[in-house]
């Protein structure tokens, strides 16, 4: 029961609600668009740091910092975007592929409906 609503069951992987609560991200009450905001700025940037450091400078600390003082913000971002969308691309085919998994077990399309 969330906000007096009663929580249904969907029957499509698309109906399903988001609730910001559920996610593994920290959301406090009233500051979710605060966090929000540097969740899209902080995370993509250290993903991206952690890329360079550990695929491109292969974990050698003076080969990091040399590139780390070539680059700009704005490209150690957007590296680290990329990853998290893939990521975030993968969890949600992942998703999608388990609810059909799940939904097909339970037998609902068994019977065949004509359009």
């Amino acid at each position: 029961m969330i906000k007096g609503y009663a929580i249904k069951k969907a029957n499509s992987f698309g109906k399903q609600e988001v609730d910001l609560t559920e996610t593994p991200l920290f959301f406090p009450q009233g500051f979710e668009k605060i966090f929000l905001a540097l969740y899209f700025i902080l995370l993509p940037y250290i993903a991206g740091l952690l890329f360079l450091f550990f695929y491109v400078a292969g974990g050698k600390v003076e080969l990091f910092l040399s590139l780390n003082d070539q680059s700009s913000f704005i490209l150690t971002w957007a590296i680290g975007y990329e990853i998290l969308a893939t990521l975030t691309l993968l969890a949600i085919v992942k998703s999608a592929i388990s609810f059909s998994i799940e939904n097909s077990k339970k037998g609902r399309n068994t019977h065949f409906k004509r359009p």
